[in-house]
């Protein structure tokens, strides 16, 4: 089995001695990132086959509650939410769009098996 540079163990920041070394770090963490991000797409995909409703998939509540968890998250970790909340904004909306997309699928396979 081939070893991601995700997978290899980090070196500390403060141990990098070189742009090379941060930018080698940088590159494994964005591939974690990567990783993490794939994973949470199949359970936007799952979401986009369980709920009953297209008017469901926008949850202006749920939106709110993640940015609330979030900001909560940052704080913990001493992160800038300032930095963190555009990015979640954006990752939520794509994630909505292609949501959109798994539920409008499902109903045309749907209705193609009807008429089938």
């Amino acid at each position: 089995m081939k070893t991601h540079e995700a997978d290899r163990e980090a070196v500390p920041a403060q141990d990098c001695a070189s742009m090379s070394d941060v930018r080698r770090e940088i590159d494994r963490i964005d591939r974690a990132l990567v990783l993490l991000l794939a994973e949470r797409l199949t359970y936007i995909e799952r979401a986009g086959h369980i709920k009953p409703l297209r008017s469901a998939v926008r949850d202006e509540d749920r939106i709110r509650d993640v940015l609330a968890k979030v900001r909560a998250t940052c704080q913990q970790e001493g992160f800038p939410y300032t930095i963190a909340e555009p990015v979640w904004r954006q990752l939520m909306e794509g994630c909505i769009a292609h949501e959109f997309v798994v539920f409008d699928a499902r109903g045309e396979a749907r209705a193609k098996a009807a008429g089938a």
